[in-house]
């Protein structure tokens, strides 16, 4: 969850500092606790480390309280911050090193045994003084240092139970840069006459487009003009692949800020990820990532979708498009519970893994149980080359383009997109009718322009947050398609303007909630005019009766709703299935004009990082 950088250019460049830090600050969005760094100084023949508490502006003045000198930093590794072990303090930031101040390292991961090797460490004499996990991998490397960096992390690494990607540089080896992936991501960019170590994409990409992943066990060690992977012992021979976005998309475009511009970037991201993908006089969905298993789908008797936040909702969202159009069975499972339960699988069964980044712990954890069970993996993935993209072997890549906010918008929108797909395929294959499969693939066509329409109501939305942002607690409520879109609403304004909300199943309101509704308790219900409306209708009344405030996400032309909401948003029609894509925006809308009303911390809300790579 945190973000690393490592860099080391073939010519000694007076600039690396300045373009480490340039290159960490693409990455804040996973992770701004803390920041720092280290580099070999070749003139003073020493590393050079400094660090700072918070974000990494705080670092940069520090730096630039040195006079702001040109620095032959060469090698440098560059780290920034999501608390894990340790509290938020400068002795814990990163990079760490060992007794002499020799080795020094920065980590993204968690070592679980940490507490067991710090206690031998310090019984063989070793000084550690953070609290930690991290530092006791500088130590470990330093244990078996005797003069190739490589050779002692290679030996040191064994100890070490958990995850980590790592990058570490030595004194006593110091035209080097060594870096290891376990659970972590990492990849190698690979410039003209530099490369660099990241834990992600953004960092290298104005430097360079030709990125090689690291996968599980590899090594990587870098001099100023070569580079060689390794597993163990064995040489590993990749070939570079290249990032499919450009600098421009992961920059704010005159934006605020970076959520507001990927809400906004909604009808592209949606575009992207259809594109070529919908033959609407067959009715059917083309998906080249899964077209060399089609036999082996068509025997598929359930399927199970396994996720962690927004991409859970997304996934819920799937499972009535899958079952009501795919004919498959299906069942939804939080990643983080499911190697927990025992789940019962065999060769007829798909799990399909959804991620954003396609780094996600909780979710690479389970698609690896689910392949030792022998299961079929499917992966929807947005990150290209990503672990759970690797591990999955076969999947649909959303083709979003990089989301920088934290709070996931565009990600979620092109997911059930995916979903959408994906049950119009399994659909065709199953006996959905060609009437029924070119009207899906009429609409999901439409979607773009939908959501394009939808956004219109920015500034009406505004408006209702400006009514509504001195208020401390919100019931969201959908049923059907609209009640993981309730959960997900719930979720963004929790993420992003710290105000509490709750939500709920519009039929279960009645079973517990309802105790909390009075005229301080609103309550947004999604209520599309769909085949539960009246259902929902029941339940905006009955918070009515108890003096509840409604806000009301309805069908374009519904005039009667407004007898019973105290204000409403009106959302373009569309079929049922696809009515979550359309009805989400607005609470995005709301949960990013609330947050900026209260002054909040948009991009990068407390306490949360983008990419979490931790369990």
């Amino acid at each position: 969850m945190c973000g690393i950088v490592g860099y080391i250019s073939k010519e000694r460049n007076p600039n690396s500092l300045r373009l480490g830090l340039e290159a960490l600050k693409r990455l804040e969005y996973r992770g701004y606790d803390s920041a720092g760094f280290a580099f070999w100084d070749a003139e003073k023949k020493e590393i050079v480390c400094q660090k700072s508490v918070g974000k990494i502006a705080k670092l940069e003045e520090k730096v630039n309280g040195n006079g702001n000198k040109p620095v032959l930093a060469n090698p440098i590794i560059l780290h920034t911050r999501w608390a894990t072990t340790g509290e938020v303090t400068e002795i814990n930031a990163h990079p760490h090193s060992d007794c002499a101040g020799k080795i020094w390292l920065a980590h993204n991961g968690i070592i679980e045994n940490f507490h067991v090797l710090k206690q031998k460490l310090e019984e063989e004499g070793h000084k550690l003084s953070s609290d930690t996990d991290t530092e006791v991998i500088a130590h470990m490397i330093e244990k078996f240092f005797s003069g190739n960096l490589e050779d002692a992390v290679r030996k040191a690494l064994p100890y070490l139970k958990g995850t980590y990607g790592l990058v570490v540089i030595s004194k006593d080896d110091p035209e080097k840069l060594v870096a290891a992936k376990l659970g972590s991501p990492l990849l190698v960019g690979l410039g003209e006459n530099e490369y660099l170590v990241a834990s992600d994409p953004a960092a290298v990409i104005a430097h360079t487009k030709k990125v090689i992943y690291l996968d599980d066990g590899e090594m990587v060690s870098i001099s100023p003009n070569s580079f060689s992977i390794t597993k163990g012992y064995n040489v590993q021979q990749k070939k570079p692949e290249n990032i499919e976005w450009d600098m421009e998309d992961a920059q704010k475009g005159g934006h605020p800020h970076f959520m507001l511009k990927e809400i906004l970037d909604q009808p592209e991201s949606i575009n992207n990820s259809i594109r070529g993908r919908v033959l609407a006089e067959e009715g059917k969905a083309r998906l080249g990532g899964i077209r060399y298993i089609e036999d082996k789908l068509r025997e598929v008797e359930k399927i199970k979708i396994v996720a962690c936040g927004t991409a859970y909702y997304a996934g819920l969202i799937g499972k009535y498009m899958l079952e009501e159009y795919g004919g498959v069975p299906v069942e939804v499972d939080l990643a983080s519970e499911f190697r927990y339960r025992k789940p019962i699988l065999d060769k007829k069964t798909m799990v399909i893994a959804v991620s954003q980044s396609g780094e996600t712990a909780d979710t690479l954890g389970a698609i690896k149980e689910a392949k030792e069970k022998g299961a079929m993996i499917l992966g929807i993935v947005n990150a290209v080359g990503s672990a759970i993209a690797r591990e999955s072997g076969v999947g649909i890549y959303n083709h979003a383009g990089p989301e920088i906010g934290v709070a996931s918008t565009k990600a979620f929108t092109s997911q059930v997109t995916i979903l959408a797909l994906l049950s119009l395929y399994l659909g065709r294959q199953r006996g959905l009718s060609l009437v029924m499969g070119q009207r899906i693939a009429k609409e999901i066509l439409s979607l773009p322009g939908l959501v394009r329409e939808t956004l219109n109501l920015n500034d009406r939305v505004r408006e209702l947050a400006g009514k509504y942002k001195d208020y401390d607690n919100f019931l969201y409520l959908g049923r059907k398609y609209n009640l993981p879109v309730a959960l997900e609403g719930a979720l963004k304004l929790k993420e992003i303007s710290y105000i509490h909300a709750e939500g709920y199943g519009a039929g279960e309101m009645k079973h517990g909630p309802i105790a909390l509704i009075d005229e301080n308790f609103p309550s947004i219900v999604i209520c599309p005019s769909d085949s539960v409306y009246d259902k929902v209708v029941s339940c905006i009344e009955q918070i009515r009766c108890r003096k509840g405030k409604v806000v009301v996400i309805a069908t374009e032309g519904n005039e009667n709703i407004k007898k019973i909401a105290d204000d409403v948003i009106y959302i373009p029609k569309t079929l049922e299935m696809l009515t979550p894509i359309v009805s989400v925006v607005p609470l995005q809308l709301f949960a990013y004009h609330m947050a900026a009303l209260r002054g909040c911390e948009i991009d990068k809300p407390r306490n949360l990082a983008k990419s979490v790579t931790v369990e």
